[in-house]
């Protein structure tokens, strides 16, 4: 039986929430177990395993249920590999010699994603991925995290397994990496020495105490945190189990940061980025909000005269909230360059208050800055200012910064609504604005032009376009026909299909070259995939 039905039901990052079987009504799910001869649900454990026992060993993977409706009714596949001349990791210079074989599962070692050319192959498309030295893998530092970062990549829409090293006190860490397939064999290691692996580590047992309970409550903790956007914060409290999971979440941070193609634009508006520790200030989604503000981001056309620098608001967008309706009274002009100072994010231009990760993220607010925080704001404003030709700085954030430019601090120590504080933004801005107020379209296209800069390569493809329609869903549309319109729930443009050969002919696409002579169903991977434009 060749077949493997999967689903993706939801994503985060590099985890999967997969359906298997029917992709109608699936009967397990993964991150799920592989198991021996335990008595867990099929919910939980899609797959049972054996192996022979020679040299090299041969293991089989089968599937508990009609995992191929299609081809079967009874269960199936059964998948089998074997796992070849592992050497450990610490000699990757060296060629063991023979490889795994390649089939519906694949064995990958650290030695071969080193030597076997045979992983390039096109033809390679594995329902089931093994990574044979994940224990040893595990005990060196980045090396566990850049294996599963390779193959995920390699092999997308492949089913990881990494034997040997999950837990109910792990699998969070391990499923927000990428792995989708646990086993036993930690558990019963613990079991046999008289403890038990829960979700905050190990500790003594209990007599009578279900082992199997831990696995199952982590496992639905782990899918209903990646249904929920919410796996990022449950990997990094799980983390905190030891020093190595911690490691092993900093490894993998860096190595996202320095990956291309990994981190979302666009997202539902059910998404949030909670930053609830200083370890999440190091998130690559923030870091690449950084990044962009820093050395890629250009400042409305005309906006370049006067800076105000604005505190933030726990609600998002900003506009929306009580204080910043405040603000723009106060401020009563529309052609200052507002930006807000923020904590993990350091600015956000107002005319990207509503994309991502800008209008989604949520930090606890203790009025209270540390070095780290100012650094970042400070190396962002000297990069803003440095690539402006602003004449005054209006400093109502309450943060303290200087530059050569003249600085009005409104605040003076007040709170920033208070009375005293608003009258001085006020005036600030009436004695020292010099251009023209915006129009309302005028500042919507202003502002859409920000997001295409962001999303979309260049704004190139919205040249003499007008914004017609009502808050908040503008429509764009050119020569009287409508190629967009604003979506305030995803941060984003919702395109029309006229609007595709303008985002062509105006290169504001990102580019991919599919495999010839493929069939191409549903969406674009790497087993259909021949190249993309890096940028």
């Amino acid at each position: 039986m060749a077949g493997l039905g999967r689903t993706v039901l939801a994503r985060q990052r590099m985890a999967r929430l997969w359906g298997l079987g029917d992709r109608s009504k699936p009967v397990s799910f993964t991150p799920g177990l592989v198991v021996t001869d335990e008595k867990i649900e099929l919910e939980m454990a899609p797959f049972s395993t054996t192996s022979d026992g020679r040299i090299p060993r041969g293991i089989k993977l089968i599937s508990r249920a009609p995992f191929a409706p299609w081809e079967s009714q009874e269960n199936g596949p059964i998948l089998d590999a074997s796992i070849g001349h592992v050497l450990p990791p610490s000699l990757d210079e060296a060629d063991a010699g023979e490889v795994a074989s390649k089939g519906e599962m694949l064995s990958i070692s650290w030695q071969s994603l080193n030597h076997d050319e045979g992983l390039l192959d096109d033809s390679l498309n594995p329902h089931v991925v093994i990574l044979s030295d994940a224990l040893q893998l595990a005990n060196r530092p980045g090396k566990l995290v850049e294996a599963i970062q390779v193959i995920k990549r390699r092999f997308p829409g492949s089913l990881l397994w990494a034997p040997g090293i999950g837990g109910p006190d792990n699998c969070a860490v391990l499923s927000w990496f990428g792995v989708d397939l646990f086993d036993t064999t930690r558990s019963k290691q613990a079991a046999a020495h008289g403890a038990v692996l829960t979700w905050s580590g190990p500790r003594l047992a209990i007599d009578g105490e279900d082992v199997n309970s831990h696995w199952k409550n982590a496992l639905a903790d782990v899918r209903s945190a990646i249904s929920t956007n919410r796996l990022w914060e449950l990997a990094q409290s799980q983390s905190l189990n030891s020093p190595r999971l911690v490691e092993h979440m900093r490894n993998n941070d860096k190595l996202i940061s320095s990956s291309s193609g990994v981190l979302s634009q666009v997202v539902s508006r059910d998404s949030a980025l909670r930053v609830h520790s200083f370890e999440g200030h190091n998130d690559p989604i923030i870091l690449d909000w950084v990044d962009y503000i820093c050395n890629d981001y250009i400042s409305p056309n005309g906006l370049d005269d006067v800076l105000i620098l604005l505190p933030c608001s726990a609600k998002k967008p900003y506009s929306a909230s009580r204080s910043h309706k405040a603000f723009r009274r106060a401020i009563n002009h529309s052609s200052a360059h507002e930006v807000i100072v923020t904590s993990p994010l350091g600015l956000v231009p107002r005319d990207l208050e509503e994309v991502w990760p800008a209008g989604y993220y949520d930090i606890p607010v203790t009025g209270d800055w540390t070095q780290d925080e100012i650094n970042r704001v400070t190396k962002m404003l000297d990069s803003l200012v440095s690539k402006n030709q602003y004449r005054i700085i209006i400093n109502h954030s309450g943060l303290d910064y200087s530059s050569d430019i003249e600085t009005i601090d409104t605040r003076m120590g007040a709170g920033a609504t208070s009375h005293e504080a608003l009258n001085r933004l006020s005036e600030a801005v009436s004695s020292q604005m010099r251009a023209k107020k915006r129009s309302g379209e005028k500042i919507n296209i202003d502002n859409f032009r920000s997001v295409a800069r962001f999303h979309h390569l260049n704004d190139s493809w919205l040249d003499d376009v007008i914004v017609r329609g009502r808050f908040p869903r503008w429509k764009v549309l050119k020569d009287n026909e409508q190629i967009a319109m604003w979506a305030p729930e995803r941060g984003g443009f919702s395109l029309s299909k006229a609007c595709i050969k303008i985002l062509d002919a105006n290169d504001s696409l990102k580019r991919i070259s599919l495999k010839q002579n493929i069939k191409w169903k549903g969406d674009v991977n790497l087993a259909n995939l021949e190249s993309y434009d890096g940028s």
